[in-house]
């Protein structure tokens, strides 16, 4: 008795279903490599500005829309840590998280931004640690309390320099390497000033409609994600050019 043959059609199914899972599974796995251009997103629905005309300052609107990268929004800067000229005519105001890879990567193009303009463009950091980190409000306290002595980019470069470790001995390692008051960091780390300052910035970003790290406004105008030098260099070079 012979064994019979599996029929060609069937063979042909199995072939093509296993064709088709490999195809969804490599679908899968690209999509999940691009995230928003480079952001850490919030996973939650956040209030944003109102659309409105170009130029003009907003007010908290309706829920679930990004600010308008064609507008300009005011942002606030009082008391923020802040990098660059006094009177710098441009001033880019970040929304970071400190162990939100995209922000790390960022750095350096912030760096050459600062080198390539000097003292006509600041930099102004404003605090968003985002749910999914865990260690991130203790190290934006860490660094809020480093900018009460003076020395917050210090303990800025230090933690972005090993992200994934801010335990209390490697936070106030760093503090003594930058020479700073240990025992006034370690109060100030625990105040609940410090909190305040961390969840006012946060607050802020939620009414501007900021659902991710790091988002940046550009003299008001939204830049979203871990964006190349060239796309900070032409928004920068249109607001020293000024209008016309």
């Amino acid at each position: 008795m012979k064994t019979q043959e599996p029929e060609p059609i069937a063979g042909a199914l199995m072939t093509a279903t296993a064709i088709l899972t490999l195809a969804l599974i490599s679908a899968f796995f690209l999509l999940s490599r691009s995230v928003d251009r480079g952001t850490h997103a919030l996973g939650r629905v956040v209030v944003s500005l109102a659309d409105i005309p170009a130029g003009k300052p907003g007010s908290p609107a309706e829920k679930g829309r990004r600010p308008n990268g064609d507008l300009r929004y005011s942002v606030s800067v009082a008391g923020a840590p802040r990098r660059g000229g006094e009177e710098a005519e441009v001033t880019i105001v970040e929304w970071s998280d400190f162990q939100c890879p995209f922000c790390g990567r960022v750095n350096p193009t912030l760096r050459r931004v600062e080198a390539a303009y000097g003292d006509r463009v600041a930099l102004v950091f404003k605090h968003l640690p985002l749910p999914m980190h865990p260690g991130a409000p203790a190290a934006h306290a860490a660094a809020e309390a480093a900018h009460r002595q003076g020395r917050f980019w210090e303990m800025h470069d230090r933690i972005f320099s090993n992200p994934r470790d801010v335990k209390p001995e490697t936070l106030a390692r760093y503090a003594g390497e930058i020479g700073l008051d240990i025992p006034r960091f370690r109060e100030d780390s625990q105040s609940a000033a410090i909190r305040a300052r961390i969840r006012s910035d946060a607050e802020e970003a939620e009414k501007l409609g900021v659902t991710g790290t790091p988002s940046f406004f550009v003299n008001g105008r939204f830049l979203s994600g871990a964006q190349p030098y060239e796309s900070f260099k032409r928004l920068i070079d249109e607001e020293l050019k000024g209008p016309g």
